[in-house]
């Protein structure tokens, strides 16, 4: 069977396991169970920290695994980004008390405190910046007013935690996270991958896109096309109303509306929009 780890708590764990009940794997019903087999897929599902995620797959104990990118680089474990998987997006940033004026080459030398010591570590060394790296496990915003740190580098989502802690941001992003999808290094796919790996995409183009409907004079239909080319061509099919076609297209769900008002100025009429559930492209 496949062996697949997914968080089993934090921001990432209710999307994880979306992702994967929309590509058609059993997921649990209680967040106490550990472990899921989907005998029917050939499927074992392991839940585990996210943060632990990349050492065992990077062990060759799991052959998959969702997690964040900032702790896969983090870890420093052996494993290989495949695929991105859209959500769960964060930035981590320096932060240091209100009015410092600090820039990333003033950091040598000083006290740094941080959840991601291997990722904080490798960016300042890629810099030739000596710092003192102190890992914390959380409320890493706390460490300058405690007298621990003379700066943080923790993730930003509105920087309204930074603030309330009386840190602001500098210097650009020290990495930017999202939700990936993992196996492990220098090693052959694990049989099933490919399988899996296309119902995933599957399910993360489904949710890009929509699928559009509409009728139009055929005189018209070669501007439509344009409008809508969907992924490899639209479908074209008559109508019983002469000189008139229907076509049918994917269309990407952030431009659906800008698409039906060109669509419309054009004469097409009868524009449906509707969700797209799964696909294989």
């Amino acid at each position: 069977m496949l062996k697949i780890a997914v968080p089993n708590k934090g921001s990432l764990a209710a999307t994880a396991s979306d992702l994967l009940r929309e590509a058609g794997y059993r997921q649990r019903r209680d967040d106490k169970d550990l472990v899921v087999v989907d005998a029917a897929n050939g499927v074992e599902f392991f839940f585990l920290r996210p943060r632990d995620i990349a050492v065992y797959v990077g062990g060759g104990t799991l052959d998959i695994g969702l997690t964040g990118r900032d702790l896969v680089l983090d870890s420093r474990a052996a494993v290989h980004e495949r695929q991105q998987l859209g959500f769960g997006r964060s930035r981590l940033f320096f932060g240091a008390p209100l009015g410092s004026g600090l820039t990333v080459g003033d950091l040598a030398g000083r006290r740094i405190a941080t959840s991601y010591a291997g990722v904080l570590e490798d960016y300042l060394k890629e810099r030739a910046v000596t710092a003192h790296v102190i890992r914390l496990d959380g409320a890493v915003e706390t460490a300058v007013r405690l007298g621990v740190a003379d700066v943080i580098a923790d993730v930003v989502e509105t920087g309204s935690t930074m603030q309330q802690a009386g840190l602001e941001t500098f210097g650009d992003a020290i990495l930017s996270s999202e939700a990936v999808l993992i196996t492990r290094a220098g090693v052959a796919d694990p049989e099933g991958y490919d399988v899996f790996s296309r119902r995933v995409r599957g399910v993360l183009v489904a949710r890009s896109y929509v699928m559009m409907d509409y009728d139009i004079e055929t005189r018209n239909v070669e501007a439509a096309c344009a409008i809508t080319p969907g992924i490899e061509s639209p479908t074209v099919s008559p109508l019983q109303r002469d000189g008139w076609v229907a076509v049918r297209s994917m269309v990407p769900r952030t431009h659906a509306h800008g698409v039906m008002d060109q669509l419309y100025d054009l004469g097409a009429r009868g524009i449906l929009v509707t969700d797209i559930h799964a696909c294989r492209l």
